[in-house]
Parts: C-alpha cells; sequence; structure tokens
C-alpha cells in the first residue's frame, strides 16, 4: 500500500457481534484538522496523517457508539483547538482531555470546561520521559491546577513510572487515569514489575484505566489474545473503574530511524470492529460490560 493509503485512518472491517448497551462511549481518541487551520507543534517527534470528525462519525456508527471522549495528541503541544473542533462537530455526545501549560489561564480552563473538557493529559511516553522525579513533579503540578474543577489526570506512560508515582496517585483529591493498560508489556507476564501497583490503584478506587490500544502492549494481531488475563484482572480489581477505547485514528508515534519528526508517519491500521468483538472475552457479564461503555465515563467524563 502507499503512503497516501496508510495516511488515513482505518474504518471498522467486522460488524460487532455483541450488543453495545445504549450511552457506550470510545473514551480514547484524537481529531487532527485541517494542518492549515490547525498547524502541529515545531517541537512534535512524530507527523500524523489527516483524521477528521466525519472520518470519526463514521466509526462510531460502524462501532454503535454514540459518545466519544477525544484527546488531545502530543503533536499540538498545548494547542487544543483541534480537539476543541472535533467536540463542537460531536456535540454533545462529545468531552475533551486537554494538553495544558503554565501559559494556559485559570480564566483558559474555566472556559474549556464549559466547552465540555474534563482533564488534562501528561505525556510521558510519547516524550520518552523515564525519569521518576519528572513524573512526579509534573503529576503533582497538574493535580494542583485540576483540583478546584475537578477533572482528572491522565497519563501515557509505564508501569515503572506508575509504580514511581503511586503513593501520589494515593493522595490525590483528583482521579488518575492511566491510558492504555497502563503501558505494561504483554510478553512480560503478569507478574511483570508495576503491574501489581497498578491493579491496587484500581482496587484502590483512586485510578482508572483504559483497556485501549492493546496492540501497544501485544504482538499477537489481530485479536491480541495475550491481553485477555491483563484485561479480566483489571476488570476484577475494580469493575467501576476502568473504561475502553479504540485509540483511533491509531497514530504511530515511535521515532524510528530514518524518519525524520516531519515525515508522515502512517497510520496503524487497526480492524477496530475486531478490536471491540474483544470486549466480551474481556468482560463477559453484560452488566459489567455496561460499566466499562456506558456508567464509568459517564461519572469520569460528566456525559
Amino acid at each position: 500500500m502507499t503512503d497516501t493509503i496508510y495516511a488515513r485512518a482505518a474504518q471498522p472491517a467486522t460488524p460487532i457481534n455483541f450488543d453495545v448497551p445504549a450511552g457506550a462511549c470510545d473514551c480514547h481518541t484524537h481529531i487532527h484538522g485541517d494542518v492549515e487551520q490547525f498547524p502541529f507543534f515545531a517541537g512534535r517527534v512524530y507527523t500524523p496523517g489527516p483524521a477528521s470528525p466525519e472520518e470519526m462519525a463514521a466509526l462510531h456508527k460502524a462501532l454503535q457508539i454514540e459518545r466519544v471522549v477525544i484527546v488531545t495528541p502530543s503533536v499540538y503541544g498545548a494547542d487544543n483547538s483541534s480537539s476543541l473542533f472535533g467536540m463542537k462537530a460531536r456535540g454533545a455526545t462529545a468531552r475533551g482531555v486537554a494538553v495544558i501549560d503554565d501559559t494556559i489561564t485559570e480564566a483558559q480552563l474555566d472556559a474549556m470546561h464549559a466547552d465540555g473538557f474534563r482533564g488534562t493529559r501528561i505525556n510521558l511516553a510519547t516524550d520518552g520521559v523515564n525519569d521518576p522525579d519528572v513524573g512526579r513533579s509534573r503529576f503533582t503540578a497538574a493535580v494542583a491546577r485540576m483540583t478546584a474543577r475537578g477533572w482528572h489526570v491522565q497519563l501515557y506512560t509505564t508501569l515503572a513510572m506508575i509504580s514511581a508515582i503511586k503513593d501520589l496517585v494515593l493522595a490525590s483529591p483528583v482521579p488518575a487515569v492511566f491510558d492504555h493498560f497502563g503501558g505494561l508489556e504483554a510478553s512480560l507476564g503478569l507478574e511483570q514489575p508495576g503491574f501489581a501497583d497498578l491493579i491496587a490503584l484500581v482496587k484502590s478506587g483512586k485510578a482508572y484505566v483504559k483497556i485501549s490500544g492493546a496492540y501497544r502492549s501485544s504482538n499477537l494481531a489481530p485479536d491480541y489474545q495475550d491481553m485477555v488475563p491483563y484485561a479480566r484482572a483489571l476488570i476484577a480489581a475494580n469493575p467501576d473503574r476502568i473504561v475502553w477505547g479504540t485509540d483511533w485514528p491509531h497514530p504511530d508515534s515511535a521515532q524510528l530511524a530514518g524518519r525524520k519528526a516531519t515525515d508522515l508517519a502512517p497510520f496503524h491500521q487497526i480492524d477496530d470492529g475486531r478490536l471491540l468483538n474483544q470486549l466480551p472475552l474481556w468482560a463477559a457479564d453484560a452488566d459489567v460490560r455496561k460499566k466499562i461503555l456506558v456508567d464509568n465515563p459517564a461519572r469520569l467524563y460528566g456525559f
């Protein structure tokens, strides 16, 4: 396939094979608007293709998903306008997770809340940040700003970092939300360092985990069978603290030899229908699936 084809995000190829409850939410997506209107951040580490609100609407129609959470990706720095563009296109069924920095004022945060943003994201993984001191300071600073408006702090990071901030999460007045299975590596097993800490945080009720982006933890495409025990363990720990997401349009943020940050990074071609069909294997009980798809997102994002 050519780069032109790969530049477009995939649409589901597999029909959904179970009853998706009304009000279901995809809790992790991104919108990449027209680059002339929504330019990328100069300090980005990769360059994705376009991902429009119309394409996302088609995705969710196929998946029978009503609600969506749009997360500002690292390629925009602290400019959340492309996410807001996607949220406005979706209307009342959309919420957002913003990236903020010290230039964003409290008044701007209040305006963002009115627009439907409900959390801030700290992306340590894409930036390759592994220093626990950096993680702790950034989490502490984010919590300080989120507390007044009841937003959560979302983190894309590793199990090692989760262990390093565990005490801070337990003491936080606002929830932590860990992206993509907490960054675990499926090949390392349930006893891998940090997974017990993630389980403990979920049990405590202080943290949510997105069972999203399974392909980022597993090499067993297209069904990611090795993710089943992790998903089941997290759900068993506390089914009220698990949410689901596609990670559409499935950006490839890896820093590959020979690929400059300004070169097009083709999207991962993921079949989100097949991905959603894994959920009944992870959560056999329909009531638990309703918590994951409907009730937990409604609580966390204020639908």
